[in-house]
């Protein structure tokens, strides 16, 4: 299974950004995890970064016909970017969001995503995690 992993604006922060919040490990960190994990060894892995709303709604674009499956950490586009959303509702690849952090414990914005309705699964406060049940998900309905 050839799975997109698309981690948007800020992102590329970190291990410095809110490490109370984010923790301390950096994106090259989870990356590095995530391809290391048992439940990866099957599927290729291709990573997405831009903190560029354009960038990765040309991304999710250019991954139809090539990507059966895509996990996504919209950042803070979650809570606002239809344009998103619309991408994402349009290729149709099955896709599954992530948060490091609970969205829903946190500051009133942070608990609307405009693109959960059009994601296989939301998956919220799990840290790293998140991503590895994400792949998992995406397995589990390309069976």
């Amino acid at each position: 299974m050839n799975i997109l992993v698309i981690n948007g604006p800020n992102l590329n922060l970190l291990g410095i950004r809110e490490p109370d919040i984010y923790g301390h490990e950096t994106l090259s960190d989870i990356e590095k995890w995530l391809n290391d994990q048992e439940e990866s060894n099957c599927h290729t892995i291709t990573w997405f970064h831009s903190n560029h709303e354009g960038a990765i709604i040309d991304r999710l674009h250019e991954a139809m016909g090539n990507t059966d499956g895509i996990i996504i950490n919209p950042g803070a586009l979650t809570h606002y970017s239809f344009a998103l959303r619309d991408a994402i509702a349009s290729i149709n690849i099955p896709t599954v969001e992530v948060h490091l952090s609970d969205i829903y414990s946190r500051e009133v914005f942070r608990k609307v995503s405009v693109i959960k309705d059009v994601c296989i699964k939301q998956i919220s406060g799990m840290g790293k995690i998140g991503y590895l049940e994400g792949v998992k998900k995406l397995s589990i309905i390309s069976k």
